[in-house]
């Protein structure tokens, strides 16, 4: 049986008073039996009691940040609350913390894929641009030709949404594809078929033939509760390089975008600047928990040259998932 896609827990209100509690409840509520008295004096236990909190607070605080430190002390001396804060502080500057994006990243890169369609080569500015791109990336001139055989149409990302190999990319990175290719993060490459579309969310639905056996599905989260400024981190394969990463803000919400040939028009899109560019579609959108967000989708530049100049949208996670057949909120 197919596991269910991965979905963030909601918050949960706290439980209810006891005093509110029916008088039956209390009845029946096991009888807890007092604890033998200690025979030391009040004022050892009370000691004894600081010096206990006091060690288990610096052993916490010390391993929270990656190394403990404590000093020799004399025989019966207590820690104060200088001693720890002198050493979580003296294991801070010892220690360098990972940032935010850096952690979203590396909670969201094992679900992360290159999707590459193969087929006849398109001859359209855009494939143009993404060839050339795909060309220097790899040390090539930007015009050489592609070897005999299968030809790399175009190049994106996707997101693996549910651990028995189901992915969400774009429709615009596998459409008229003769053959589909995904590389998981450990580098296993899997033949991959069309499942499903979501055009008028340009949106694509992927099965992986082969999977890893450790496969980890990403954790999508709903968009109800994203504001303009929150930080967002865009993983994917621009001009076939990565895993790379981008972070920034979520720049604007419910927008629509028009593509350059005026074919489409989508609708509801999250916008925001962590830089993306051709490569970039279909990849994960994600929150600084390596939660998904959305599906990288496409990118605002008046000119010609299909390069990011701070303007980029995704389609938002639950329009995604609905395409998969998982509505998740």
């Amino acid at each position: 049986m197919r596991r269910p896609a991965h979905y963030s827990s909601s918050p949960r209100s706290a439980a209810p008073e006891a005093e509110g509690a029916p008088p039956e409840a209390a009845a029946e509520a096991p009888a807890v039996t007092p604890a033998a008295p200690d025979p030391a004096p009040p004022k050892a236990r009370r000691g004894r009691r600081a010096a206990a909190a006091a060690v288990l607070a610096a052993a916490a605080l010390g391993l929270a940040g990656g190394a403990g430190y404590l000093w020799p002390r004399a025989p019966g001396q207590l820690l104060t609350q200088k001693d720890i804060d002198a050493a979580v502080l003296r294991t801070l500057q010892k220690e360098t913390l990972p940032s935010p994006a850096a952690r979203a990243a590396e909670t969201v890169r094992p679900s992360v894929v290159r999707v590459v369609g193969y087929g006849e080569e398109k001859k359209t500015p855009a494939a143009k641009t993404e060839k050339r791109g795909r060309n220097l990336a790899k040390g090539k001139a930007p015009e050489a030709a592609e070897p005999p055989g299968e030809v790399e149409r175009g190049v994106g990302t996707g997101v693996v949404i549910v651990d028995k190999g189901v992915i969400l990319t774009n429709l615009h990175v596998v459409a008229g594809a003769d053959t589909i290719k995904v590389t998981f993060f450990d580098g296993l490459e899997s033949p991959a078929t069309l499942t499903g579309v979501q055009p008028e969310n340009d949106l694509a639905v992927l099965q992986a033939q082969k999977i890893p056996d450790d496969l980890i599905a990403a954790t999508m989260r709903s968009t109800a509760d994203l504001r303009p400024g929150d930080q967002v981190a865009a993983v994917g394969f621009p001009f076939g390089i990565g895993p790379s990463v981008s972070a920034g803000v979520v720049s604007g919400l419910k927008r629509s975008f028009r593509s350059p040939e005026g074919k489409q028009e989508l609708d509801n899109l999250i916008q925001f600047d962590a830089a993306a560019n051709p490569g970039n579609s279909g990849g994960p959108l994600v929150n600084m928990d390596g939660e998904v967000l959305g599906i990288v989708t496409a990118i605002l530049n008046p000119t010609q040259q299909r390069t990011f100049i701070g303007i980029g949208f995704a389609v938002p996670i639950e329009n995604a998932a609905s395409a998969a057949g998982s509505p998740p909120f």
